[in-house]
């Protein structure tokens, strides 16, 4: 487990690419983190420190927010900015004079830190039916592993199809089917013109496929599942959708989307900055929108950001942390996080603001919730990505058999994950 653990420290994580919503926010004057102050009652002062690696105006948002809510309480949340968490958490998640109380992180690398034994349940510290009983059921599912809630879901991110309004002609298909034919009929590889871009090379971004047909990466208990029939009928499909996106990596389709050479694309939040740099007037549409041949909506993974709480912390401060937790599930919390950052917030009530749900980001994000599905969070994930890439490497890139490159990827993963024993 030693050796495993230390392979996946050394991992980068695929969402931990994506966790900044959809543009940066600014700060305000006087939104420098406050200091401590006295509570009402005389009781001692309480800070709770939480560790993140993300970024650091969506952290000061959920920062002014919780110590607004608690401050007759006394209680003042500071976030500290940590490059590589999982490492930081490995050397410091059970030194009580040099670790966090809490941290901030996604969501897919929750089955990591409680193999290092250093999260408390959140049953230890709230009433976690109440406190979530709002939560969207995704995010609350993306928290869990083995039955039991380690971090509270914040705001979470998906996949969207994003089309450019000046290029894009007519509305958008609402079936894949539909949608593949007007690609066929609107791309010109030779001339470097696309109707849509997308990663076709990435398990994240072939994931509206994959989930969609019933297939899957890889099981809750930890089998790698890129040779499972419905993962092979899904690559299988998407191939000739590849055959029609350009090269499929990052920068790539990216760039051809900004530059106006690609009328659509599959992407996230975290593409609006770019976009919006760019001048391009864009729509939004949800991949729950756009319908599979079984019937199903596309379903691409999400992945989820959110807090939970080390062990080491509860003997001190626990009632303070139990009021922490209860603030950053609030409505209010997603509001700002929603406005001020373009983040979808993991409370259902926060949608009910007019502001919120007149996004059309956020209002897509929310709308996918009901197909997607969280990213696995067991440790095994994290040595996925490499296969699951090579395997659309080799059959969206280099056109090989879609059975054999899914049977060698399954056996590279299925080596990967006994070599982390």
């Amino acid at each position: 487990m030693k050796k495993g653990i230390a392979l996946l420290l050394s991992l980068t994580l695929c969402i931990g690419l994506f966790s900044g919503c959809s543009s940066t926010a600014q700060n305000e004057p006087g939104d420098t983190p406050p200091t401590a102050t006295q509570p009402v009652g005389g009781s001692a002062p309480v800070e709770v420190k939480i560790w993140h690696d993300g970024d650091e105006a969506i952290m000061q948002t959920i920062a002014d927010q919780v110590n607004s809510q608690l401050e007759e309480d006394g209680i003042t949340v500071t976030f500290e900015k940590k490059t590589d968490m999982p490492s930081q958490l490995k050397l410091y998640g059970n030194d009580p004079a040099n670790g966090p109380d809490m941290y901030f992180y996604a969501h897919d690398v929750l089955g990591t830190f409680v193999a290092m034994d250093i999260l408390a349940p959140l049953t230890d510290v709230i009433d976690t039916d109440s406190v979530l009983a709002k939560a969207l059921s995704l995010t609350v599912e993306a928290g869990q592993l083995d039955e039991t809630q380690y971090l509270l879901p914040v705001y979470f991110e998906t996949l969207v199809f994003i089309y450019n309004k000046d290029l894009w002609e007519g509305d958008i298909p609402t079936t894949t089917e539909d949608l593949y034919d007007y690609m066929a009929a609107h791309t010109d590889t030779a001339a470097g013109t696309y109707a849509v871009v997308n990663q076709h090379t990435n398990a994240y971004n072939v994931s509206p496929f994959i989930n969609g047909f019933g297939g899957y990466v890889i099981s809750e208990d930890g089998m790698p599942g890129l040779n499972d029939p419905k993962t092979i009928e899904a690559a299988e499909y998407n191939k000739k959708f590849a055959a029609l996106e350009s090269d499929g990596d990052y920068n790539t389709v990216t760039t051809l989307f900004n530059e106006g050479k690609a009328a659509a694309i599959i992407g996230g939040p975290w593409l609006t900055s770019g976009i919006e740099a760019a001048g391009i007037d864009y729509g939004i549409v949800s991949l729950a929108d756009i319908k599979l041949p079984n019937g199903n909506g596309m379903a691409p993974f999400s992945g989820i950001q959110g807090a939970g709480v080390l062990k080491i912390a509860l003997p001190d401060k626990k009632e303070a942390i139990a009021k922490v937790l209860t603030a950053m599930a609030s409505p209010e919390v997603g509001v700002a996080l929603a406005t001020k950052s373009g983040c979808a917030p993991a409370n259902s009530k926060s949608y009910e603001d007019e502001q919120v749900a007149s996004n059309e980001m956020i209002a897509a994000i929310q709308k996918t919730a009901s197909t997607a599905r969280p990213m696995p969070n067991i440790p095994e994930m994290n040595v996925m990505w490499s296969p699951a890439e090579s395997m659309f490497v080799a059959i969206n890139k280099n056109g090989e058999d879609v059975a054999k490159a899914a049977a060698d990827a399954q056996a590279a993963a299925e080596q990967a994950i006994a070599d982390m024993q």
